[in-house]
């Protein structure tokens, strides 16, 4: 068997892409940068541990420069799903290619229909209905929320019927009834929203009202086979920080840590490095790029964010051993610079570490996500299954 490395760290900086693809403009994102944009922004970006694995060798990010770097291998991803959204990217990394884009309701919001049902079946009133950020649908609406008991409904870019309720007025127990209810309307095909979620939130009033750590996600299940299921399956562990487990629905999942921020998924994932001797991967989302500074077009807040999590990329490189591999990528591009609030249609950077690198240096753009897994099933001497795309980095399993 190959088993070059252990335990593979799979890191998605969530939104953190490095250019347009060749097909930006159908999708209105054409001249879309979200790192190289975000770094202008900012007057440069302090990011030594990125600089250092050889950043800049993939775009002319400000505050980087080039740099030898035998220990990393860099390149970009393009994306060979049609579209531009979470459970897209997620599931392409592990090998689903996706050809009919999961539906938003970004525009208009969800149905009339959809709402009607809803309510019925819930005894709720449904309130809002159209796309928001989940802290601004709170100041707008949350004190008519914990007055009357009714359900904020909401979306975004992504496909996905968020549900905040106040856990004094609408018990969390009561908000997951209610979110069931909402996955099993949403499973029709005139609907099918990729994700439900649960948006718990306490406070006294708009001013302080905020989200509680009891969110809940019921998502689609992949539509094929994934890596996970054959990792899994042949008793590999499949350890999932942050929302990786609900957006695969928890299937191919042997192991799941919610997060309450990237700084905590960070921290996670180092005292997993430090403490857990596993073989196989340890899969993180770290959502804030894209829920707190991408779609609230903050290039100033994501930039910060960006150099905070070099920091701790810096420590986790520090206690992973010999045989682990490191990757950051991206699930897609969140343009904080660019017009309206969605996501945008990007290439993605692959930053490859490990201590047995010897010859790292910059490699050709990849045709796709997939790659990522099919990497990680090589290594481990396993074979993908029909369904599977991508094809593996062979230069990094030498």
């Amino acid at each position: 068997m190959l088993n070059k490395f252990n335990r593979i760290f799979i890191i998605v900086m969530d939104s953190v892409g490095i250019g347009a693809m060749a097909d930006a403009a159908l999708f209105g994102d054409a001249g879309t940068n979200t790192f190289v944009h975000t770094s202008q922004k900012c007057g440069g970006l302090k990011i030594p541990n990125l600089n250092a694995l050889g950043l800049r060798d993939l775009d002319e990010v400000v505050g980087t420069d080039f740099v030898k770097h035998p220990q990393s291998f860099v390149t970009k991803l393009n994306e060979s799903s049609n579209g531009k959204d979470t459970m897209t990217g997620h599931w392409e990394m592990m090998g689903i290619l996706t050809t009919k884009p999961i539906k938003t309701f970004t525009d208009h919001g969800f149905p009339p229909e959809l709402i009607k049902e809803l309510a019925e079946k819930t005894g709720h009133k449904i309130i809002g209905n159209y796309a928001s950020s989940g802290t601004e649908i709170l100041v707008e609406l949350g004190e008519q929320q914990k007055r009357e008991n009714s359900l904020i409904v909401y979306t975004s870019a992504d496909s996905v019927l968020q549900i905040a309720a106040h856990e004094s007025t609408t018990p969390v127990a009561e908000l997951y009834r209610c979110c069931e209810i909402a996955r099993e309307i949403c499973m029709k095909p005139e609907y099918l929203v990729g994700r439900i979620i649960a948006r718990p939130f306490i406070g006294d009033s708009a001013k302080t009202f905020k989200r509680t750590p009891n969110r809940h996600d019921l998502a689609l299940a992949p539509t094929g086979i994934t890596v996970m299921d054959i990792l899994k399956n042949n008793k590999l562990e499949v350890s999932c920080i942050g929302k990786i487990g609900d957006i695969f629905d928890g299937v191919g999942v042997t192991k799941t840590q919610k997060t309450i921020s990237n700084i905590d998924g960070m921290n996670k994932t180092i005292l997993e490095a430090k403490t857990h001797d596993f073989k196989g991967i340890c899969f993180v989302n770290l959502v804030e790029f894209d829920s707190e500074y991408g779609h609230r077009r903050n290039p100033i807040g994501y930039g910060h964010a960006i150099e905070d999590f070099d920091k701790q990329l810096g420590e986790l490189m520090s206690v992973v051993k010999d045989n682990d591999l490191i990757m950051v990528t991206a699930d897609h591009g969140n343009d904080p610079t660019y017009t309206g609030t969605d996501h945008t249609r990007e290439k993605v950077p692959l930053v490859m570490f490990s201590r047995s690198f010897k010859n790292g240096k910059l490699l050709p753009e990849r045709k796709s996500f997939a790659d990522i897994g099919a990497t990680v099933l090589k290594n481990f001497d396993l074979k993908p299954s029909a369904n599977q795309i991508g094809k593996p980095i062979d230069e990094i399993l030498k």
